[in-house]
């Protein structure tokens, strides 16, 4: 009977330590996502408190009829894919590039993992000056390299906009990218890429048949939280345009930041931000049953 209460007392000892973490979980993460789900069901306008009440699938049913909403959904589609596609391609170009041996990699290690350190607003700061119509560098180099014939209103089309906010998201988030795939790189052994050598082996065959495969669930995981972060980002977009001009940069979290602080609606706000956490939600658990997270492959 004592060995008995001894072995379950040694069960349960480390989920009782994890009891502390679990608290901090459910009242820093959980009662968090449980107050948004019902505030989607509220009539909860802070500037009219008095009909303040449950009006179950209103909320919902309103932003189904919401033109700005699924204007601002196509763009955060379109930012987020763009986004994620050029920091994985430039990010895996700089990592592949930073794991060969030159002198010097130390510090130009430093140097493009730099940006990755930099605020977002501030991001935005410094990219909105470069592309300033007037005084900014990025149009001045255009026009010496003889590119285009005047100034460029980056700020006034919404093409151009978006691209000017891409350009400045993709050069922040570059680094996370080289950081974790270099990290991957470093962990492959060089006994591998010996014997591919000693079979013959192309650099194009080792890159596509021993690199890649070798490195690809850290490209999955990385590649998703990026996904989820960029599709989140808030300061940058503001920062640069606020959505603008004619909600032509306006991406759902920016709508939902701007819907709460022009109107105070937080219950409209917390029907967006359920429908992009449930999508999220979806969405990941396909990419990583599709992507084989997790599961080895041999070629």
């Amino acid at each position: 009977m004592f060995k008995k209460k001894q072995y379950y007392k040694k069960k349960a000892m480390p989920y009782f330590m994890l009891l502390p973490l679990l608290a901090v979980i459910a009242v820093f993460m959980l009662y968090p996502i449980f107050n948004t789900f019902w505030l989607s069901m509220q009539d909860h306008v802070l500037t009219n408190m008095q009909d303040m009440g449950f009006n179950g699938g209103a909320n919902f049913i309103r932003l189904m009829e919401d033109e700005t909403f699924w204007k601002a959904a196509v763009n955060s589609v379109f930012w987020t894919v763009v986004n994620v596609i050029l920091q994985l391609f430039f990010g895996l170009l700089v990592a592949l590039l930073l794991n060969q041996k030159f002198k010097g990699r130390g510090v130009f290690r430093a140097l493009i993992f730099t940006p990755w350190a930099v605020g977002g607003i501030l991001v935005a700061l410094i990219w909105s000056f470069m592309f300033n119509e007037s005084v900014g560098v990025i149009g001045d180099l255009l026009m010496k390299l003889g590119i285009v014939d005047g100034k460029i209103s980056w700020f006034s089309s919404g093409t151009s906009a978006m691209w000017a906010m891409i350009i400045a998201n993709t050069w922040r988030g570059v680094p996370f990218f080289a950081i974790s795939i270099l990290s991957a790189l470093q962990t492959i052994p060089t006994e591998v890429y010996e014997s591919a050598d000693v079979d013959g082996a192309s650099a194009m065959y080792k890159f596509f048949k021993i690199t890649l495969p070798l490195i690809k669930d850290t490209l999955l995981l990385t590649t998703l939280l990026r996904t989820i972060w960029t599709l989140n980002i808030v300061d940058i977009i503001y920062g640069m345009t606020k959505g603008g001009p004619n909600f032509s940069t306006l991406t759902i979290p920016v709508y939902i930041m701007m819907t709460f602080n022009d109107s105070l609606d937080a219950g409209y706000a917390s029907a967006m931000a359920v429908i992009v956490m449930i999508v999220l939600v979806v969405f990941s658990a396909i990419y990583l049953k599709i992507g084989k997270y997790g599961e080895e492959e041999y070629y």
